[in-house]
C-alpha cells in the first residue's frame, strides 16, 4: 500500500479557475504519460519542468481535457517519490474523467493525509511537522498560521532532538557506573546528572508555558455569549462577526438556539456562540434554547456577560453570576446610549475583579475595549518563543509532561539514594516520550489515526 502509486484532487472541490490533481509514486512519472499528450514523452523531460498538453481516454484516445504537466522527480519532492501534478479545468467533469482515466490505468485513490504520510514514513519531515501541516491548513488568523508555520518549518523539532541528545549523553554516563561498577564514579555521576535533569527539565517547563498560548492559536478561544434576553447578546455577535448572522429585533427571546461562528480579534481565533437568553420561561422550544446556553456555558474558555445599561439587575443574573464561578468572564454593559437603569455599584459588587466593558452596539462603541480585554486576560503575546518555538498540539504537550515528569523520577531517585540502574529507566521513559513528539518512537496506530484526519490530496 505503502509504495503503491496514488492520485487525489489537491484543490477545493467545485467550480473553479483550474483544479490540481496530484500523483505520487515510484511510477508515476510512466504511468501518467501514458495517459497524456503532447510535444514530449513525460518519460524524457527533466525534472520540475511543465509541459503543456492534453489529457485523452487511455481506451478511445478521446481527448478529455486541456492541461498544464508538471513533472517533479525524487527525492526532491514533497513525498521522496516521483510526483506529477496536472493543472486541468476547474469543473467537476474533467476532474472527474482524469481521475477515472489515472484509476483504469492503475493508480489508486489516496487515503487522507497519504501525501504527507508518505513524506513522514520517507524521511522527509517529521511527525510533529506534518501534523503542522494540517495546523496550517486550518487556521483561521494570521497568528494561528505562524504558529504552524514555525513548527513545520522543524524548529520544535530541533529543541526536542536537542533534548533527546541531551538525555541519551546522560544516559551514556549512567551506563558507565552500571556496567563498570569497578570505576567506583557514583558520587560523581550522580551530580552530573542531577545538573542534566535540571536543565532539561528547565527547558521543559520554557516550552510548556508557550503550550497555553500555542493552544489558543491553534483550537482558538471557546467563547460564549450570555446574558438575558433582548440585551443585545445577538447585535454584539453581528458587531464581532461583522455579519449579520443572528437575528435582532425588540421582541425578547428571538434567539432560541446556539449560533456559532469563527472571529478573528487581534490575530487570536475565537469561536463565538451566540447563545438563548437565560431566563425563566415557560416556552417549550425557549426552554430548549436556555438548556443549550447554560451546557455551553460549563465547556466555554471565555464567557461574555452582557447586560442591558436601561434594566437593574435581576435575580436570574445573580443566579447566572453563581454558575459563571469557575469561569473567565468579561462583563459587558450594552445600550450606554440609553439613560442608566443599572446599578453600577451593585454590579461592580456582584462580579468582584472581573473586567468590566461599557459598549453600545447602535453607535459601534466599546468594541476596542473588549478586544484588548481579551487579549489582557489570556495574556496573549506575554509568553516569549522559546527558540522560535510555539507548543500547540494537545498531544505534544501531554509528551512533553511525562517527559518532564520522567526526569523529575530521576531527580528524586537519586536524593533518595536509589541504585543508578533503576533511575536509569526513568531518563529512558523521558528519551521515549520526547521521541514519540517527533514520531522517532510512535505506534503505527497511532500514525495512522493522526494522518485519517488530513484531507484527501495533502
Amino acid at each position: 500500500m505503502e509504495t503503491d502509486t496514488i492520485t487525489a484532487v489537491a484543490t477545493p472541490p467545485g467550480e473553479g479557475g483550474i483544479a490540481v490533481i496530484r500523483v505520487s509514486g515510484s511510477d508515476a512519472v510512466g504511468k501518467v504519460s501514458q495517459i497524456y499528450k503532447g510535444k514530449n514523452n513525460l518519460r524524457d523531460v527533466s525534472s520540475h519542468t511543465v509541459h503543456y498538453g492534453y489529457m485523452v481516454h487511455p481506451e478511445t484516445s478521446e481527448r478529455i481535457d486541456e492541461v498544464l504537466v508538471t513533472v517533479m522527480r525524487a527525492p526532491r519532492t514533497f513525498t521522496r517519490e516521483d510526483v506529477v501534478e496536472i493543472s486541468c479545468h476547474g469543473g467537476m467533469v474533467p476532474v472527474k474523467e482524469i481521475l477515472e482515466a489515472l484509476q483504469t490505468i492503475g493508480i489508486r485513490m489516496a487515503e487522507p493525509g497519504e501525501f504527507t504520510k508518505r513524506a513522514f514514513l520517507n524521511g522527509r519531515i517529521d511527525l510533529s511537522q506534518a501534523e503542522a501541516v494540517i495546523d496550517l491548513i486550518r487556521a483561521k488568523t494570521d497568528r494561528a498560521a505562524k504558529v504552524a508555520l514555525t513548527q513545520h518549518e522543524g524548529k520544535l523539532s530541533h529543541l526536542i532532538q536537542k533534548l533527546r541528545s541531551e538525555i541519551l549523553e546522560t544516559l551514556a554516563h549512567l551506563a558507565v557506573n552500571v556496567d563498570y561498577p569497578e570505576y567506583d564514579a557514583e558520587e560523581m555521576t550522580s551530580q552530573y546528572v542531577m545538573e542534566r535533569c535540571s536543565y532539561i527539565e528547565g527547558e521543559i517547563e520554557r516550552l510548556l508555558q508557550t503550550a497555553k498560548q500555542g493552544k489558543i492559536y491553534r483550537e482558538g478561544i471557546a467563547t460564549v455569549i450570555v446574558g438575558r434576553p433582548n440585551v443585545g447578546k445577538s447585535s454584539l455577535m453581528n458587531a464581532l462577526t461583522q455579519e449579520n448572522k443572528a437575528i435582532v429585533t425588540d421582541i425578547p427571546g428571538t434567539t432560541r438556539d446556539v449560533i456559532e461562528e469563527y472571529v478573528n480579534v487581534r490575530g487570536i481565533p475565537l469561536r463565538l456562540l451566540d447563545t438563548a437568553g437565560i431566563r425563566e420561561t415557560e416556552d417549550i422550544v425557549e426552554k430548549m434554547g436556555v438548556e443549550r446556553s447554560q451546557q455551553e456555558l460549563t465547556r466555554a474558555d471565555l464567557v461574555l456577560w452582557v447586560l442591558s445599561h436601561v434594566e437593574g439587575l435581576t435575580e436570574d443574573d445573580k443566579r447566572l453570576m453563581e454558575q459563571m464561578k469557575q469561569n473567565q468572564v468579561i462583563v459587558i454593559v450594552n445600550k450606554t446610549d440609553l439613560p442608566r437603569e443599572l446599578d453600577l455599584d451593585e454590579l461592580k459588587r456582584l462580579i468582584g475583579e472581573r473586567p468590566l466593558i461599557t459598549t453600545s452596539m447602535k453607535e459601534d462603541r466599546g468594541l476596542d475595549d473588549l478586544e484588548r480585554a481579551i487579549e489582557s486576560l489570556f495574556q496573549l503575546g506575554r509568553v516569549e518563543l522559546h527558540e522560535g518555538a510555539y507548543v500547540s498540539n494537545a498531544r505534544h504537550i501531554h509528551l512533553l509532561k511525562t517527559a518532564k515528569q520522567s526526569v523529575g523520577e530521576v531527580k528524586m531517585g537519586i536524593e533518595a539514594g536509589m541504585p543508578l540502574d533503576m533511575v536509569e529507566i526513568d531518563m529512558k521513559n523521558a528519551w521515549q516520550s520526547l521521541g514519540e513528539v517527533i514520531g522517532d518512537a510512535v505506534a503505527e496506530d497511532l500514525i495512522d489515526q493522526i494522518f485519517a484526519n488530513f484531507c484527501l490530496g495533502k
